[in-house]
């Protein structure tokens, strides 16, 4: 059976007596993942919540299969991921299969079906291991196994690698994009970062206030933010005007948008004044300004960049995007 075609269209949520989701139209196309992205606040729990039936829509229609569906018809396809994983006593095994076993399914035809996914999510030499004693990564690992197991149309993503470091995080989000590319089902995850909507989603949209703001496919949303505060949504460190933007280097006609890591900073006897000097893991986050114009930047060097001193910048080819129509 394919993943399930959802639609939301006009649905409002309203609670004590504010509107915190107000999306007139938005698409999750069969079989393929979307990503909601958007800052905390923005509404991106209500909505999973509203799509997969764990909350009623004060008004509007969610359409399944181009039919207006119930909450309860909803539930009834789809299977949960959450920001923390829900594991409870016993092996890690018995919490695998305990969606089946909710359902209805005996102990050893359940425990034949989640052998697979546990191999596949790199898990099944932890099967027997207790629950408690698994890392975080390792317990999201096992959520997943619980819900895919169970062959749903709908798989809601809420926020899953939040907890994680970055590189558990990055392992599992490798891990994931290779199993959704395989798996026949409508995936939704919700996210304030950027990075993992790009890496899993082909289609994206971004969500403020309630609202959304831009949405398409994943390539053309990144491609042209529609304003300046989805490109900031988006992961873009910097949003400047044609002349601001022209004395870093970009060409420009218009609004554009670049990340900090395409802005190479450099010491030396260049046009930029060093405002603040972040440093980081791998690269500091410095920002510096010419005539007047501000932007962030990276350096690899960060001792030899401090405040007040000059620097040269450096902008990567072809990494500004317009921001606008």
């Amino acid at each position: 059976m394919s993943g399930a075609r959802l639609q939301l269209e006009d649905v409002v949520v309203e609670a004590d007596g504010a509107r915190i989701l107000d999306v007139a139209e938005l698409e999750l196309p069969t079989d393929r993942t979307t990503a909601v992205l958007g800052a905390n606040g923005a509404g991106k729990s209500t909505l999973l919540r509203v799509a997969a039936g764990l909350r009623a829509a004060s008004a509007g229609t969610v359409l399944l299969d181009e039919r207006p569906s119930s909450p309860a018809e909803r539930r009834a396809v789809t299977a949960a991921v959450l920001q923390r994983p829900l594991l409870g006593r016993g092996s890690a095994r018995r919490n695998a299969e305990l969606g089946l076993r909710f359902a209805g399914v005996p102990r050893a035809q359940a425990r034949k079906r989640c052998a697979p996914w546990l191999e596949r999510l790199g898990v099944a030499d932890l099967a027997d291991r207790a629950a408690r004693r698994l890392s975080g990564g390792e317990a999201q690992r096992i959520s997943l196994v619980r819900a895919l197991v169970l062959e749903p149309r709908l798989l809601v993503l809420d926020e899953p690698f939040a907890p994680l470091d970055a590189a558990t995080r990055g392992d599992l989000i490798g891990d994931l994009r290779e199993l959704l590319a395989e798996a026949q089902v409508t995936t939704l995850l919700v996210t304030h970062d950027a990075g993992e909507a790009a890496a899993l989603a082909g289609q994206i949209a971004v969500l403020d206030r309630g609202a959304v703001r831009q949405q398409g496919p994943a390539d053309a949303v990144f491609a042209r933010p529609a304003d300046a505060e989805t490109a900031r949504l988006l992961g873009y460190d910097n949003v400047l005007e044609p002349g601001a933007a022209q004395r870093f280097g970009a060409e420009a006609a218009g609004p554009v948008a670049f990340r900090a890591i395409d802005l190479e900073l450099v010491a030396g006897p260049g046009p930029a004044r060093v405002l603040r000097n972040v440093p980081g893991g791998g690269a500091a986050r410095v920002t510096v300004e010419i005539g007047g114009a501000a932007a962030v930047g990276s350096c690899h060097d960060p001792a030899g960049l401090p405040v007040g001193a000059a620097a040269e910048v450096r902008l990567a080819a072809g990494r500004c995007v317009p921001v606008g129509a």
